[in-house]
């Protein structure tokens, strides 16, 4: 459906996007993620035609649209800040973006009032927008962008303007209402949380470039550098020592006498004898016996220093030798002040990242 072939965009002396390539099937929800400045909008605006690629292709359904027109690329758009007119009902913000086409009125009126009942707006046709809610708006711009029937459809940021709970709710109904219809679209966030939600592939940008394509279990769970590995996810660093590799695989003492298996990832130098940190996740480690062992693993000892209730788990802050660490655990298993175990659920659990 969409592909970007080796897309550069330059700013002076500054690459904000360098030789992206990416494929997109149709029907697919996909993701851009990465930190404020990594590239992620620039490269939904290169798509949109908002802005000119110095180098490299994009096609859509196989017509180059590298040099074309933003209004010629037939490509949906829900920005930001949503940028509708205040002046203007529901149904002639949805209107707006279709009658400049050569539509007859009765066809107009079938497409504005199909894509209000697509996002259950249809009761609120001629409504002000200053009578809406926040999360109506939201869905106003989508069904604005729907309107015309687009084979693709951008989004920046649209749910940031939104409150908690009304963003989780809004952010459901999205993928929903996308794959009801079969929507290509294309998403971009900095909000890991909503990217897990919402995609079915991410694509993670740092400085300008793509560090990991892949499904959101996948970048969690095997991360293809550290860029990719300390942006997802929470974590803390522990010190340790390299006793042994093969391959991506190390053994790492973590304390005299315990070693934990680690994954050693993309570009990390990793030798025998040398210190290392290694990046500990909350869910990749649990809370044993302080004298009991984990299996093949000895765990490290810990004091626990403080205890969060989470819901489904609570969340164990304990100190180590090497510092402190985040468990989560089944609820009421430690308290503060007790003496507990640490160890990896696995071997691939922690990963060393310098």
């Amino acid at each position: 459906m969409l592909r970007l072939e080796r897309v550069t965009k330059r700013f002076g002396a500054v690459t904000a996007v360098d030789e992206v390539s990416l494929d997109v099937a149709a029907g697919e929800f996909v993701t851009m993620l990465g930190p404020s400045g990594c590239g992620k909008t620039t490269t939904l605006r290169l798509i949109a035609g908002f802005e000119r690629a110095d180098s490299g292709r994009i096609t859509l359904a196989d017509r180059d649209i590298t040099n074309v027109p933003p209004q010629e690329r037939g490509i949906g758009m829900v920005f930001q800040n949503y940028a509708l007119f205040p002046h203007m009902n529901v149904f002639d913000n949805v209107a707006f973006g279709i009658r400049t086409r050569r539509m007859s009125k009765q066809e107009i009126h079938r497409r504005v009032l199909g894509a209000l009942e697509l996002v259950d707006l249809r009761d609120l046709a001629y409504r002000k927008i200053q009578q809406l809610s926040g999360g109506q708006q939201q869905r106003v711009a989508l069904a604005r962008a729907l309107a015309p029937e687009p084979p693709l459809i951008l989004l920046d940021e649209p749910l940031s303007n939104l409150d908690a709970a009304l963003r989780e709710r809004t952010r459901n109904e999205l993928r929903q209402l996308l794959k009801r219809v079969n929507m290509t679209a294309i998403f971009v966030t900095h909000d890991q949380e909503e990217a897990f939600a919402l995609s079915d592939r991410i694509v993670l940008m740092h400085a300008g470039r793509v560090q990991q394509i892949g499904a959101p279990e996948e970048l969690y769970t095997d991360p293809a550098n550290v860029h990719v590995a300390t942006f997802l996810g929470r974590g803390a660093h522990l010190p340790c020592t390299i006793v042994s590799v093969s391959g991506n695989a190390a053994t790492c003492e973590v304390a005299p006498g315990t070693h934990w298996p680690a994954r050693v990832l993309g570009g990390v130098r990793a030798e025998p004898g040398r210190p290392a940190t290694l990046l500990v996740r909350p869910d990749a480690i649990a809370l044993v016996p302080a004298n009991a062992p984990a299996g093949d693993t000895r765990p490290i000892v810990a004091t626990v220093l403080d205890v969060r209730f989470a819901g489904a788990f609570s969340s164990y802050r304990v100190r180590t030798d090497g510092g402190e660490l985040v468990v989560n655990g089944a609820a009421g298993i430690a308290q503060p002040g007790d003496d507990v175990g640490i160890a990896p659920r696995g071997p691939n659990a922690v990963f060393v990242i310098g």
